[in-house]
């Protein structure tokens, strides 16, 4: 981290913690500390110290309010494909990646060396969890996994274990418990290890004793490629192919295991981009995201490892097309079957902006078409007539224009 960015991540701090005490004093909440007090004798027999749990429950006397605004407001709408990947394998995620590849390269070299994970792919989970460190979250992971323990309907288990898992992390002084930032979740630092992840799997790149995922960037680089490499990355190895089927070969085998590259090459499939496969024994499940209509992939070994960071296609998908689109390559061959036509991220950025000036929209003007932009969209389009399908299309930005 640059002088700046450590300056400017201490001010944050600081006035985060500032906050927290103000509101904690004004809205202390008795079932809330009746929990931590119940909790307390719970964390020191699994092994946190009483000072360790005191100094990290400092001034926490209510639930952290946005966790639990959060909590209720999961899957707003399911995003096509093409959606999620607008958003994580935009112009600016491609544009960021091939810059801390050039900024970072000894680091991401002897990362890639120690590990044998790709630095593509290590650079390419890092945009996709933090925008390479600009969005690690604004939750102090005490807070919100206590709150989650204390106030969440399901798995309580499982959030008291990540919580003890945080004291332990906070108790080895790691980091301290007020700059351990993250999601509402509890998802932490530069690449979102939750604590059980970072446990096992966090590593010390500089050797300074320390698994420090929240401010040295080498350190959480490292944690990613061991993540990756302990669930089994297979170096030299892609995540998949784009391919051309023949016809009536994806409804016969879509999701079907076990099938080497080289008998699907004597059933007909060739890469949509001409060129050839290099590891013909490899065994690779056709994926069909859009079905017919979209592009056909033949995924691999490494599709799966990716998504053993986050249990979606679409995130694999993703990581996979931004590291690719990282180390140099183009776009997928084949368009998606949108049935509109598509904005670029300029264009999905001057939409935000219009909807915000218009009084629909007050997130952030990022290109990314998340839930907020897309309910402000629809509240759009039904104020003027337009059938109201949420998609941000060149026919939604001449509306807006007054076109």
């Amino acid at each position: 981290m640059t002088t700046r960015t450590i300056f400017a991540w201490l001010i944050f701090v600081f006035l985060q913690s500032a906050v927290l005490a103000f509101a904690g004093a004004a809205h202390a909440d008795p079932g809330f500390a009746k929990w931590v007090s119940g909790f307390r004798p719970v964390a020191l027999k699994a092994g946190v110290s009483a000072a360790a749990f005191d100094r990290a429950f400092a001034g926490l006397v209510s639930p952290d309010g946005l966790t639990i605004e959060k909590m209720g407001k999961q899957a707003e709408f399911t995003k096509k494909v093409w959606e999620y990947l607008d958003s994580a394998v935009s112009e600016t995620q491609i544009r960021d990646g091939m810059n801390m590849r050039k900024k970072l390269a000894a680091q991401v070299a002897n990362v890639e060396s120690r590990f044998g994970v790709d630095g593509e792919t290590v650079l390419a989970v890092w945009g996709s969890e933090t925008r390479s460190g600009a969005r690690m979250g604004d939750h102090n992971v005490i807070h919100a996994l206590a709150t989650l323990a204390y106030a969440a309907p399901r798995r309580n288990d499982f959030w008291q274990s990540e919580l003890i898992n945080a004291l332990k992390i906070v108790q080895g002084g790691h980091i301290a418990p007020q700059s351990m930032i993250g999601s509402w979740a509890g998802a932490m630092g530069h690449t979102q290890f939750m604590p059980s992840s970072w446990k096992q799997y966090a590593a010390d790149y500089n050797g300074d004793g320390k698994r420090d995922i929240w401010t040295s960037v080498e350190d959480a680089l490292a944690s990613t490629a061991n993540y990756l490499a302990k669930h089994g990355w297979r170096k030299g190895e892609a995540w998949g192919y784009e391919v051309v089927l023949p016809k009536g070969v994806g409804a016969k085998y879509a999701g079907k295991d076990g099938i080497s590259v080289a008998e699907w090459q004597a059933l007909g499939v060739v890469r949509a981009n001409g060129a050839k496969f290099p590891r013909p024994a490899d065994k690779a499940v056709l994926k069909m995201p859009a079905g017919n209509a979209g592009p056909a992939f033949l995924v691999l070994k490494n599709f799966y490892v990716i998504k053993r960071y986050n249990n979606s296609d679409f995130y694999a998908f993703a990581v996979g097309h931004l590291s690719d689109r990282i180390g140099g390559a183009g776009d997928f061959v084949k368009s998606w079957p949108r049935g509109y036509d598509p904005l670029n991220e300029a264009e999905r950025k001057e939409v935000q902006q219009i909807l915000t000036r218009k009084g629909f929209y007050s997130g952030e003007i990022d290109g990314a078409i998340g839930s907020g932009s897309k309910q402000s969209i629809l509240a759009f389009q039904s104020s003027v007539g337009m059938t109201p399908d949420g998609f941000p299309s060149k026919a939604l930005l001449a509306k807006l224009k007054g076109k």
